[in-house]
């Protein structure tokens, strides 16, 4: 599971505006519905009722926010830089301002956790992650992933 396959540039967000965990996540689902299908009530409740778990946000300025959906028939991810760090309640305690969302079918279980577990080593690489701050265009975040990730991958 490559990032390439999670991505594409219509799913990159270099600007997100939001000032909580509750509004960002409002705000993937609603750009998240956009490019699934699906109902963006339904996106948001899976990825609420995942938080409630325990949080997402896995340290260094990132979260990984994901969820299951039964009427989605492939993994899907978003990506987005939030305009200023947001409380996210990481791991870490610090404010989080890349966020990676992944989408997946219910029955996807080994594949989920795969593009779960490639994700976290894409964005656990402080360079990369140092660069998409850089970066405000939606087409150069999406080459720094996927060229990052292919990188990695070699």
């Amino acid at each position: 599971m490559e990032i390439v396959d999670l991505i594409g540039t219509e799913a990159v967000v270099p600007s997100l505006k939001a000032t909580s965990k509750k509004q960002a996540l409002q705000e993937l689902a609603k750009h998240s519905a956009g490019l699934t299908g699906l109902a963006e009530r339904a996106i948001f409740d899976v990825l609420l009722e995942r938080e409630r778990l325990g949080t997402t946000g896995i340290g260094n300025g990132v979260a990984i926010p994901h969820g299951k959906l039964a009427d989605i028939k492939k993994l899907h991810g978003l990506f987005a830089r939030i305009e200023a760090p947001i409380d996210f309640d990481a791991i870490d305690e610090q404010p989080v301002d890349l966020i990676f969302l992944l989408l997946a079918p219910e029955g996807a279980g080994a594949d989920h956790l795969k593009a779960l577990a490639r994700v976290s080593r894409l964005l656990r690489d402080r360079e990369v992650c140092d660069k998409v701050r850089g970066t405000d265009s939606a087409e150069a975040i999406y080459a720094l992933l996927t060229n990052a990730a292919a990188s990695q991958a070699a």
